[in-house]
């Protein structure tokens, strides 16, 4: 789904669904007040948000992930698998597993590290630890309340912040900030802050900014058409046009949409008529019809970070070096 306008303002329909949005903040916190979280005996970094749709954690996620492994630690990834059938627990085979089976967000994790999809996130914590993990990276799961963190970080997209701040559906919130804030050590905010999200905030914040990973800048200078089905596919349009491409036509999908040779298969021929290149994230590559994959560039997406050494600490606190 697209994350409709009036998230982002606080219109009439905003305040006609408000009674909705004040329902669903309640049944969320009913269902953290009822669960007693599990603790699987290692350190759980959770990487999570306050809002529905993309907010940039994966890379976040797997930014993390590697700044642990860099420090010799065996990391495994747990998440979901929103999107895909499985409910887990279960190890993603990227050689096996599909986009439908696992969920898009698995599948990119599964190709780096030891990867887990489970709906009962305690139950993966099992599994995982089981298998070896010392340390598990939590994808999403900020509102889940069965599984034990360590440490809770909120990633906020600096430009949309936290959009009109209601609760689904009169907003994008999945529960009030002040609830969500209170459960995090730290805010991440990537790129700039325009929605002047840090002015209130009492948590540390890290900055960071998701940058074109390696080989993107081959496409500098180039005609492209490029398609996403993202939380916000206007962020990848914009770090192609900072990449220095001319963008031949665009289209934005929902996010997670799977993709079929219908939607595929005119872009290439625009693509051709063009005499561009066709471009995606890697998010939306995993969902793309097998044999058409090879016609298309991925330009892969990264967080960078403003100050490594803040970074440092909070995981020095989570694996007990503080």
């Amino acid at each position: 789904m697209r994350a409709p306008d009036y998230w982002f303002s606080d219109g009439p329909l905003a305040m006609i669904l408000a009674p909705l949005g004040w329902l669903y903040g309640q049944g969320t916190a009913l269902r953290r007040a009822l669960a007693t979280p599990f603790d699987c005996g290692r350190p759980v970094i959770c990487v999570g948000n306050l809002v529905a749709g993309g907010a940039g954690k994966t890379p976040v996620a797997q930014a993390i992930a590697d700044r642990l492994v860099a420090r010799g630690m065996t990391v495994h990834i747990l998440l979901r698998g929103y999107g895909g059938t499985e409910a887990g627990p279960l190890r993603v085979d990227p050689t096996q597993h599909t986009a439908q089976n696992v969920g898009d967000e698995a599948l990119l994790h599964a190709r780096s590290f030891p990867t887990w999809i489970a709906r009962d996130r305690a139950a993966g914590a099992r599994v995982a630890v089981a298998a070896g993990a010392q340390v598990l990276v939590l994808d999403d799961g900020h509102q889940n309340p069965t599984l034990a963190k360590t440490l809770s970080l909120v990633v906020v997209d600096g430009g949309v912040g936290f959009g009109n701040r209601r609760p689904i559906p009169a907003g994008p919130l999945r529960e009030p900030i002040a609830e969500g804030l209170a459960r995090a050590d730290a805010v991440i905010l990537l790129d700039a802050d325009r929605r002047q999200v840090t002015a209130t905030l009492t948590l540390p914040v890290l900055a960071a900014r998701l940058v074109p990973g390696e080989g993107a800048r081959e496409l500098a200078g180039r005609a492209v058409v490029a398609f996403a089905g993202i939380g916000r596919p206007e962020k990848f349009f914009d770090t192609l046009a900072g990449l220095g491409c001319h963008i031949a036509a665009r289209h934005a999908f929902g996010d997670h949409y799977p993709y079929q040779r219908d939607d595929i298969e005119p872009i290439l021929a625009e693509a051709a008529r063009l005499n561009a290149a066709v471009v995606t994230t890697a998010k939306d590559a995993v969902r793309l019809p097998v044999d058409l994959r090879a016609r298309v560039t991925v330009v892969p997406i990264e967080a960078e970070w403003a100050d490594e050494t803040a970074l440092d600490r909070l995981l020095d606190r989570a694996l007990g070096h503080a």
